[in-house]
């Protein structure tokens, strides 16, 4: 997969800190140590020079064979009377190594001049950030989500717009509690305000939180990225790939795109893709089902029929109610 110079430099600096906060650390406890136990300066400063002894002692004739066995007996006897004092220290033997958050590369991102798994995983993290940077993530949580704004009052059949919605909110926030790659697909639908952004990103949220590669976009937003890329406008970033392959991909306002043949053609292929390997998607919009079929094609609302779970909401405009409430409050 593709990224963008920024998303690897990104990536590489957060490996460069994370390597040196590992041996900072390590540089930290050899300092306590040396001060507490002098003698283990002076142990590893002769472990150091042996391998300049062993060479000199090559250089200039001696037996190297016998040379060496001494100096690895010598050596281990130097490694036990440390260890020796990290024990009496009360201290584990490796506690003066650096402790890399990948053993692998040494917090590298390299190991045999490829490309380690560790540095893959930051790449694919820093990219989602990247995508989500304009997503007002932190704003949006389940606590936040307030019922007060839907109505008591219930209609004919005993039904109001606040039970209605309560249940609505129950389904997300189990949904997000017990999110997996398994996950089923949701359609959030209604009018303009009602809280289906907000619902999303909680979602998004708390599948973050758990660890799972989320991208969050409004589908404006997403189509205008990868018009830019396919055109070359912009640099390549294979944001097509991020959108296939992160665990949950949250598309917000379908139907507000410019409607062209490039964008219906690539938001079928998300959506399809997705849902042909399974990986769960959420979709927010104001149109209606009908609509939905009408902008773009009934075998596009064929695939949200079959594989999504349709979430009515319902209500009055709720940022407009929050304006007027302000409003009012400051009158």
């Amino acid at each position: 997969m593709g990224y963008s110079r920024e998303v690897y430099q990104a990536a590489a600096a957060a490996l460069a800190e994370q390597k040196a906060r590992a041996e900072q650390t390590a540089e930290t406890h050899r300092t306590e140590l040396y001060s507490a136990f002098p003698r283990a300066e002076q142990i590893e400063r002769e472990l150091a020079t042996t391998a300049i002894t062993a060479a000199r002692a090559v250089l200039h004739g001696a037996d190297a064979k016998a040379h060496l066995n001494r100096l690895k007996e010598h050596n281990q006897a130097l490694q036990r009377e440390l260890d020796g004092l990290l024990q009496e220290a009360g201290l584990p033997k490796d506690y003066l190594e650096p402790h890399y958050a990948c053993p692998r590369c040494s917090d590298t991102g390299y190991v045999d001049g490829r490309m380690c798994d560790c540095l893959k995983k930051r790449l694919r993290a820093e990219a989602y950030r990247s995508l989500n940077t304009l997503t007002p993530l932190s704003l949006s949580t389940f606590e936040t989500f307030s019922l007060d704004y839907y109505s008591e009052q219930a209609d004919a059949s005993g039904r109001s717009e606040r039970g209605a919605m309560a249940r609505v909110l129950d389904i997300c926030m189990t949904y997000a509690q017990n999110f997996s790659l398994r996950s089923s697909n949701l359609i959030l639908m209604g009018g303009t305000g009602l809280g289906k952004t907000h619902l999303s990103l909680a979602i998004a949220n708390a599948a973050i939180e758990k660890g799972f590669g989320v991208v969050y976009g409004s589908v404006n937003n997403i189509v205008s990225k990868l018009e830019r890329e396919h055109f070359g406008r912009e640099e390549e970033t294979d944001t097509g790939s991020l959108l296939l392959d992160c665990d949950l991909l949250i598309l917000d306002d379908l139907g507000t795109e410019f409607r062209t043949a490039f964008a219906v053609a690539e938001i079928y292929n998300i959506v399809n893709t997705r849902q042909m390997a399974q990986r769960p998607t959420i979709i927010s919009t104001n149109l209606t089902m009908k609509e939905i079929e009408e902008r773009y094609t009934e075998r596009f609302a064929s695939r949200i029929l079959g594989g999504y779970v349709r979430l009515p909401f319902c209500g009055r405009d709720v940022r407009l109610q929050k304006r007027m409430r302000r409003a009012a409050d400051q009158g």
